[in-house]
């Protein structure tokens, strides 16, 4: 039979099933997150039983659903976000690539020039997910030396600044890119001098982000009070931004690898109620906007490392279902690898290691891989098959895949 709800009704209802309440005890937790009183308790089931029948609730009611869940808004009820493509470039310049490649070669530059390089390293940006990151690297350094030799010109004070803030973007981009493809050192170089454009232009955004790669290469180097000490380090120059929503993620995920539940919860309700009060992001493509899907996925990886699997599972199968297309396109093939993995361990916890295996391959088939993530997750879905599952052949065979890839992707083996 076809369940035709809505998303979000399909969502709400699998969110309080994963914790296990019945429709009062959701409304309880409703009234928990309310700013004033709400009716009746008979009066308030009865909604909530035509909101998960798909009936939309009101924009009073919206972000309190969200809250009871621990997400934001618009996770839940998603707004229209933009993807642009090439065309964006044309229609908003009236330029080519190549004619502004030309325009750089001048001895002064227009604000017509500088408007149609901001599309570009847009354009460059949103293709984080989807380009194959050898190709994006090229295009990324290609679009950076074109941008830095700018400095050289005839530039006024405001020119100046823009330039070295377009330098900085591209800067996070291609180190974003080098550590996708395992060159560590190479993107803690990139990663340096981004923050060095930060600083020179007074850009806290750009500050915020670089420190954000820092917490991000501890995170997936074990090095997990680091990546606390980065995550506040970045929140403390970048408090108004949307980084400062991922810095708080990535805090998050640290403390889950520590153990310490209590300052997971913490981390992800500081960065929660950032997101909320932040307006929705017009490119929801950009890799250096935190757009609300983003959220349910730094939970979603939380709560499989303190053991929550029912939830993780509801959060894993959002990430999947917000992450694809109709048409079966993934939009989001790095998280949607992550979700994967993740449905793969609550799989093994739960004895199914048909599909632990399953979930654990098709992470390891995309494309476009952040390798180190990539590493972090898959290693940890291999202790749960090492040590449940060591004596199965299958299991045996999913191990030896991971070990030989380790001779293609240094680093990838699993730690024993």
């Amino acid at each position: 039979m076809v369940d035709d709800r809505p998303a979000w009704a399909r969502r709400i209802a699998a969110e309080r099933a994963a914790r296990d309440w019945s429709q009062r005890d959701a409304v309880r937790a409703l009234r928990a997150h309310a700013p004033t009183d709400l009716p009746a308790d008979e009066s308030m089931i009865r909604q909530w039983k035509r909101w998960e029948s798909g009936a939309v609730p009101s924009d009073f009611y919206q972000p309190i659903i969200a809250a009871t869940f621990g997400t934001v808004t618009h996770a839940l009820f998603p707004a229209p976000g933009r993807r642009d493509g090439d065309k964006e470039i044309l229609a908003a310049s009236g330029m080519e690539t190549l004619e502004i490649v030309s325009r750089l070669n001048r001895s002064d530059v227009d604000s017509a020039t500088l408007d149609a390089l901001r599309i570009t390293t847009d354009r460059l940006c949103s293709e984080y997910p989807f380009m194959p990151s050898g190709q994006l690297l090229i295009e990324g350094r290609q679009w950076l030396r074109r941008v830095v030799e700018l400095h050289s010109k005839s530039l006024t004070l405001a020119q100046h600044r823009e330039v070295l803030a377009l330098s900085g973007w591209l800067a996070l981009l291609v180190g974003c890119v080098e550590y996708d493809s395992g060159d560590r050192h190479a993107a803690e170089s990139t990663r340096r001098a981004a923050l060095s454009l930060a600083t020179e232009s007074d850009h806290a955004e750009i500050a915020g982000w670089a420190h954000e790669m820092r917490a991000w290469f501890a995170l997936t180097t074990g090095d997990y009070r680091g990546v606390i000490a980065a995550a506040q380090a970045g929140a403390d120059v970048a408090t108004h931004h949307g980084v400062a929503v991922q810095l708080a993620g990535q805090e998050a995920k640290a403390w889950a690898r520590l153990g310490d539940r209590r300052q997971v919860e913490v981390a992800l309700d500081k960065g929660r109620r950032l997101l909320e009060g932040m307006p929705h992001p017009e490119n929801l493509d950009n890799h250096f906007v935190v757009d609300p899907a983003k959220f349910d996925f730094y939970s979603m990886d939380c709560y499989r490392l303190v053991g929550e699997d029912k939830l993780a599972r509801t959060l894993a199968e959002e990430v999947l279902r917000s992450g694809t297309d109709f048409d079966g396109t993934e939009r989001a093939p790095m998280r949607n690898a992550e979700a994967r993995v993740t449905l793969g361990v609550t799989a093994a916890r739960e004895g199914d290691l048909d599909q632990a295996l399953i979930m654990g391959e098709r992470a390891l088939q995309g494309d476009r891989q952040s390798v180190p993530s990539l590493i972090m997750t898959s290693r940890e879905l291999a202790a749960e098959v090492r040590n449940r599952y060591s004596a199965e052949p299958a299991a045996q065979d999913y191990l030896a895949h991971l070990r030989a890839l380790g001779e293609e992707k240094p680093g990838f083996l699993p730690s024993r």
